[in-house]
């Protein structure tokens, strides 16, 4: 009865603003997309260049003998932050009435916070500091990714979805290479990467801060809160809302698989690979961007296409479960052979797989939200499948490696986690 409660209150919400929270049927232009693209880009060159290289080295400086466990600790603990941060930040995002509207004050809030965070980050010299420091950027960071990826259902057409998530999608990867570049090629040493990446997730979202608008949510179209109903209303339940569920366990299983086969990257390459003894005088980071390169070329060669076709068919789940086989084959040839020439193969198979998962199911998830009014609130919730397996993954993938065979293990349940993510959202109903 109580959640019968909380959707009638989301019911007369939707009804008294139609503005901000009607389903949009104007199609979007290229400063939009090339906006939210952007923003995007300055927010996940955030996110995965510590995790792919600065965490890595300054923890191996700091701590030697047990860098594994202590990237492990780090990277957990800033993203068990972001599983809480995330959901929060998009439901008091739904709320927000200001002049710039609900999303922007948290965008350009959350870019600020992060520079800040980024610099505390850069000044450490301990496993205790960088932890403080990762996790204060994780909050941030956190708050800027709530509100980005509300800002799709409440602006784009659900016929036009698929494409301008592969745009907001393809900077992932493009994240990866680009900070990788940033912090191997322009700069070197962990303090003035740092003070790069800083700099960047401030300068990147400008063009979509200044050049788009966000509808305003009257104050008057926000019900009365408590803290017991801003609680409860995180529980989306799974009988009433399955299709949900099941496209968040969907995105949970292919992150998981995706968070332990790549957290320990680097050090394959350095210690199983032996990248700097086969190839004398270079170093494992120039490896590591050569891998990233070809997994960048992958994505953008099918987030595209991959796109077009489901919009233009308005089917889903076919692409997502071909994506996510082409993934766990490439996971699997490196739990079968862990090898440089394999490991370049591999790279080229995620990339393609991920390409037409990451924008063909964002588009899935926007089609199964249970409600207008909660979409920042319900895409935090599904974004809680994008930080807990970075939660769960340090444990999963130091076991494996350390105690139960290795690298060949670690990319064998890579494999294993993608595959049942695959097979799991042909269940979905209402999305074809």
């Amino acid at each position: 009865m109580e959640a019968a409660l909380l959707d009638d209150s989301v019911d007369q919400l939707d009804q008294r603003s139609p503005d901000a929270l009607s389903e949009p049927v104007t199609r979007v232009g290229w400063r939009f997309i090339g906006g939210i693209a952007s923003t995007s880009l300055g927010l996940w060159i955030a996110v995965y260049t510590p995790l792919q290289v600065l965490l890595a080295d300054q923890l191996e400086a700091i701590d030697p003998d047990h860098k594994e466990s202590a990237l492990g600790l780090v990277t957990g603990l800033g993203a068990l932050v972001a599983l809480v941060a995330n959901p929060v930040a998009g439901a008091l995002s739904d709320r927000t009435t200001s002049c710039f509207g609900r999303r922007r004050p948290w965008l350009a809030g959350g870019a600020l916070l992060a520079a800040l965070g980024l610099a505390v980050l850069a000044a450490q010299r301990s496993v205790a500091g960088v932890a403080f420091g990762w996790c204060l950027v994780q909050l941030a960071l956190s708050a800027m990714l709530a509100s980005l990826v509300a800002e799709v259902p409440d602006h784009v057409p659900v016929a036009q979805r698929a494409l301008v998530s592969a745009w907001v999608g393809a900077t992932q990867p493009l994240a990866v290479l680009v900070g990788a570049v940033l912090v191997t090629v322009v700069v070197s040493g962990t303090g003035s990467g740092y003070a790069l990446l800083a700099a960047a997730v401030v300068l990147f979202p400008l063009p979509f801060l200044v050049g788009t608008k966000d509808a305003r949510l009257p104050r008057s179209a926000v019900p009365a809160l408590t803290r017991h109903t801003f609680l409860a209303a995180f529980w989306i339940s799974p009988r009433r809302h399955r299709d949900f569920a099941l496209a968040w366990l969907t995105r949970f299983l292919v992150q998981l698989g995706n968070a332990t086969g790549t957290l320990y990257l680097l050090y394959f390459l350095r210690d199983k690979i032996r990248y700097e003894e086969r190839f004398p005088g270079r170093e494992a980071e120039e490896g590591l961007l050569i891998l990233v390169t070809l997994y960048t070329v992958g994505i953008v060669l099918t987030a595209f296409v991959g796109a077009v076709i489901s919009d233009r068919l308005g089917r889903r789940k076919a692409l997502v479960t071909a994506a996510g086989v082409v993934i766990a084959l490439g996971a699997a040839l490196l739990a079968i052979q862990p090898t440089w020439p394999t490991a370049l193969v591999s790279a080229s198979l995620f990339g393609l797989g991920y390409g037409v998962y990451v924008s063909v199911d964002q588009a899935l998830i926007t089609q199964v939200l249970p409600h207008a009014g909660d979409r920042g609130k319900d895409l935090g919730v599904i974004n809680i499948a994008n930080s807990l397996p970075h939660v769960l993954a340090p444990a999963v993938a130091t076991v494996l490696v350390t105690s139960l065979g290795g690298y060949p293990a670690l990319f064998a349940v890579t494999a294993g986690l993608t595959l049942l993510g695959a097979v799991v959202v042909q269940r979905i109903r209402t999305v074809p």
